[in-house]
């Protein structure tokens, strides 16, 4: 994905040619120990839980936008994110990249291998803010990319649709409800159909670095869930990180028709009326109403 990974190498040559906004998500303390020249810091990519009704998605829209607006993003330039390494802090700068896909952002990519891969590159850190001459923002939804709730819930019944869980072993067993913490969400468990492939297993790891398995190798395991690049796949995680990141890998692999149900756990879980599947997973039954 040479459109949307990118090197330590390519950074620096975006930079020189001063059309780059480094976009990094990881907390305001960690930015101000130390981030690459230039970067801006953006911890709301990674914390903000979405909803998605209506209202819900005009807000994710309004705020996003209006901070990249305050970063100088006007369409010209591109926006590369990046966190820790491809594997730490749930695949945000995948998120980052598909919220920016999803504002119809024209240029957006991610620094391969994030923070530590531009360290082992010889890349530096700095201390110094910069301040970016804020902007008219492009807005332009993609609603192609976007799963909402009441999506995810027709597609209970719609055996052309293929649900994607994502999260940790401990999250699809229902043995805990979010990754901050057993009780974090009001519900355990998953949705029901849907099938299950770990986030890590779509990326090598390997002295804290993370890098993308070949094209082959995704096709290869998404094959074992019977996922195949024409399908329509809905992704979810707890709150669309982890998701994005396997987004990107599918994407990669020749995945066309993808979508993130943005809201994931954290949002279904808190609607009483949502069924969910706990406990050790039975046998793939398609969902069914209650009657009655």
């Amino acid at each position: 994905m040479t459109d949307v990974l990118y090197t330590p190498d390519a950074l620096r040559q975006l930079q020189q040619n001063g059309s780059a906004v480094l976009i990094d998500v990881r907390s305001e303390e960690d930015f101000a120990k130390g981030h690459i020249p230039g970067a801006v810091n953006m911890p709301d990519i990674f914390t903000y839980l979405a909803e998605t009704s209506e209202s819900g998605l005009a807000s994710l829209q309004q705020k996003f936008s209006s901070l990249f607006a305050q970063y100088g993003l006007d369409g010209s330039k591109t926006a590369v994110v990046y966190e820790d390494a491809l594997h730490t802090r749930y695949g945000a700068s995948c998120r980052g990249y598909w919220i920016l896909q999803y504002l119809g952002y024209p240029k957006v990519g991610i620094l391969d291998g994030g923070l530590r891969a531009w360290q082992a590159s010889g890349g530096t850190l700095t201390q110094d803010v910069t301040h970016p001459a804020p902007t008219q923002f492009p807005l332009a939804i993609n609603h192609a990319l976007m799963a909402t709730r009441e999506d995810v819930f027709a597609a209970l019944t719609n055996s052309s649709i293929k649900l994607l869980d994502n999260r940790d072993k401990v999250e699809w067993l229902g043995e805990s409800s979010s990754p901050y913490g057993v009780d974090f969400a009001p519900r355990k468990g998953r949705i029901p159909g849907a099938v299950w492939i770990e986030w890590y297993s779509f990326m090598h790891t390997q002295d804290q670095e993370a890098r993308f398995k070949t094209p082959e190798e995704i096709r290869a395991l998404a094959a074992t869930r019977n996922l195949y690049p024409d399908d329509d796949i809905i992704i979810y995680c707890f709150k669309g990180a982890r998701a994005a990141n396997t987004y990107v890998a599918l994407a990669s692999a020749g995945f066309t028709k993808l979508r993130i149900y943005m809201g994931s756990w954290n949002e279904w879980s808190r609607h009483a009326d949502m069924p969910i599947e706990d406990g050790v997973p039975r046998a793939s039954v398609p969902y069914r109403p209650q009657q009655g």
